[in-house]
């Protein structure tokens, strides 16, 4: 009994040590080769950067890159969607710090993912307009927006979605990108002008970590019941010359079939037939697949006006849409710069300039500049000079002259 007791436990010791030695082993194992932690996804993070097709890029542009991040879904206001952007270097070396940053906000294209700024080279003017701001040792970051050639719907004229899109696109070329600073100036026009006063009003809570310098804005939407109203019934046109050219081409009919077909693409209970008349279903079903050139011509050629395309509900219909577009304040922390023509006819001058009366009564610093007989295009070349003078304060931390003592 003894001798058999005694091989007993020696056996059962030799099991016990082998095994506590394999778990060891074991650890060691798992110690030499640990496990690669799952990266924390956070909104302006930089997951895909290519070189941009020489093409799409700017003349006598240093390094170019067509990237990917990640940004808060403005449409939800949580979550993370990608966006695509475009990040365009001066050539030459950087100065001391690195190239301060234009955070470049197109106009409208249209909604559908082959209308995304970085898959087609620059309009003739936006080459022009960006190039004079390279000359200005600024590099370029130009977002596509949310659900332009990324995932998901493109929420149209939505400012939150927008700003976010904006703000966290500078994020990512920061991040990524050598060669840049933390210097930012926020400029757009028509719809990305709307996305650049959006910008600013939630840079402070939503993007604290960005220098944003000062905002520059052309062709700016205003959305308040007054302006809504005037759209409506066709009040904002009020000369002879804009009537007539409104008469040939509005192009504030494919804007509001743009608002409609993107606000289908979110919400499911959306009724088109509420916003459009009959007349106008061909091109409202065009607006979700086509850029805004061809939409254009089918209004043109289905001979659309904005009586016989919106509806007497129109207003209700697309109110979510149009909520959207209000701005979350008109207190900006830094100066805006306000370029207007006054023959503007995609969007009123007249709610341009009660934007700037509004801005102006909320405290903020607003220089503006109204460039007569101009219209919605040309006042972008045409605010070069005077955004010049303008940026060079900011940047400089110099006061800017306001116009908001002014009879605007």
């Amino acid at each position: 009994m003894r001798n058999y007791f005694q091989s007993s436990t020696f056996s059962f010791r030799t099991v016990l040590a082998a095994g506590v030695m394999s778990l060891l082993l074991s650890a060691c194992a798992a110690s030499e080769h640990p496990s690669t932690p799952t990266p924390v996804k956070a909104a302006g993070q930089l997951i895909e950067s290519v070189p941009l097709d020489s093409q799409f890029s700017l003349p006598d542009a240093g390094r170019s890159l067509r990237i990917t991040y990640l940004s808060t879904n403005g449409i939800t206001g949580t979550g993370l969607v990608p966006v695509t952007a475009e990040v365009i270097l001066p050539s030459g070396t950087p100065p001391a710090g690195g190239w301060p940053v234009v955070a470049w906000s197109h106009g409208t294209v249209g909604i559908a993912d082959s209308c995304a700024p970085s898959l087609h080279p620059y309009t003739e003017r936006n080459r022009a307009y960006l190039s004079a701001w390279m000359q200005r040792s600024f590099a370029i970051v130009a977002t596509d927006y949310q659900g332009l050639g990324g995932e998901g719907p493109h929420p149209y004229l939505n400012v939150r979605t927008e700003a976010y899109s904006v703000l966290d696109s500078v994020r990512a070329a920061l991040a990524g990108v050598p060669g840049l600073q933390n210097k930012i100036m926020l400029v757009g026009q028509s719809q990305g002008a709307g996305a650049a006063f959006g910008a600013a009003a939630y840079a402070p809570d939503y993007a604290p970590d960005l220098n944003i310098r000062g905002t520059v804005a052309t062709g700016i939407p205003y959305m308040t019941p007054d302006v809504l109203n005037a759209l409506l019934t066709h009040q904002e046109q009020t000369s002879l010359q804009a009537k007539k050219a409104v008469a040939q081409q509005d192009p504030v009919i494919a804007y509001g079939l743009l608002l409609g077909a993107s606000l289908a693409n979110i919400d499911p209970d959306f009724k088109p037939e509420e916003a459009f008349t009959p007349k106008a279903m061909n091109a409202y079903h065009a607006a979700s697949q086509v850029c805004l050139a061809p939409l254009m011509q089918q209004v043109r050629k289905d001979g659309l006006t904005r009586k016989n395309t919106f509806t007497p509900t129109m207003g209700k219909a697309l109110a979510p849409a149009f909520k959207a577009m209000m701005y979350p304040t008109l207190a900006l922390k830094q100066p805006l710069f306000v370029g207007t023509g006054s023959g503007d006819l995609d969007v009123a001058a007249s709610s341009q300039i009660a934007l700037v009366k509004a801005v102006c009564a909320a405290g903020s610093t607003v220089q503006a500049h109204l460039y007569k007989g101009l219209d919605h295009s040309q006042t972008v070349l045409a605010s070069l000079p005077d955004s010049a003078a303008f940026t060079k304060a900011v940047m400089a931390g110099q006061p800017v002259s306001g116009s908001c003592a002014s009879n605007l």
